[in-house]
């Protein structure tokens, strides 16, 4: 008895499984022999799958890349491929684990401060390539009324984020990309805390520290509690000019009174 054909379903996860898993013998079995061994031409796609996977990482992590070498690099790149392949078709959004992984990854376990750096620049990649979205429209936020506008919840923008880090990953990831050797050589990795805001404005990708209370005070707006609690937290005008900042810079997209949508 004949066996049946592989449907094409088959065929691609069998060749899913020899670029991934290593594992080549069903998809070997589907391909030809045409003057290249089968295995040989499983190599080529698989050489690459890694080779386009490590430049959509290297384009993530410049700063990460310069501060560990290449060969590093790409050694934790194939490692971390096989650990965490892309679930989207989309490379923009592959490595968003690649911080915790190297936080692992023994031949950098010396730099204490690289999972900052690296949390640090896939928040600025994040920013980068995140989706427009017009900024709120305050004139439909000052037409509530006092209490509804006690009650308001924001949308922060497709862009906005926040990185609480152990190392002043800021400096170190401004001198790296610098290529400042002077700038980097002062810097005091041991340094106390910094609390960064990352937004993409129209000309660039900006990297802002905040203060402790500035940044926890952000970080609830961001996270959709309504206005009231979070000011509760925060009384003060430094609370409101704050909020009025990140109005006026765009850093929100929408927002909502209690449960109904408004945005």
């Amino acid at each position: 008895m004949n066996t049946p054909a592989p449907t094409l379903l088959e065929l691609q996860h069998a060749l899913y499984r020899s670029i991934v898993e290593h594992d080549e013998a069903e998809a070997a079995a589907s391909i030809v022999v045409d003057g290249i061994d089968p295995a040989a031409r499983l190599g080529i796609y698989r050489n690459t799958f890694a080779s386009v996977l490590t430049n959509a990482l290297r384009l993530s992590y410049p700063a990460v890349l310069r501060l560990v070498a290449a060969e590093c690099f790409e050694g934790a790149a194939r490692l971390f491929m096989e650990e965490q392949p892309p679930q989207s078709a989309n490379l923009d959004d592959y490595g968003v684990a690649f911080p915790e992984f190297l936080s692992r990854f023994e031949p950098v376990s010396a730099l204490a401060y690289l999972l900052d750096v690296a949390r640090l620049e896939w928040a600025v990649s994040r920013a980068l390539h995140a989706p427009d979205a017009p900024p709120l429209d305050l004139g439909r936020l000052a037409a509530l009324t006092e209490d509804e506008q006690a009650h308001v919840c924001f949308t922060p923008h497709p862009s906005a984020g926040l990185v609480r880090a152990d190392h002043p990953a800021d400096s170190i990831w401004r001198a790296v990309l610098a290529q400042d050797e002077a700038a980097l050589a002062a810097i005091d990795p041991s340094s106390e805390p910094v609390w960064l805001l990352v937004h993409r404005t129209e000309r660039d990708v900006e990297v802002t520290r905040l203060s402790e209370a500035a940044w926890r005070f952000t970080d609830a707006l961001f996270a959709g509690r309504p206005l009231h609690s979070v000011l509760e937290e925060a009384p003060g005008a430094e609370a409101s000019a704050l909020l009025a900042e990140h109005l006026a810079a765009g850093r929100f997209a929408a927002f909502s009174v209690s449960d109904t949508a408004i945005s």
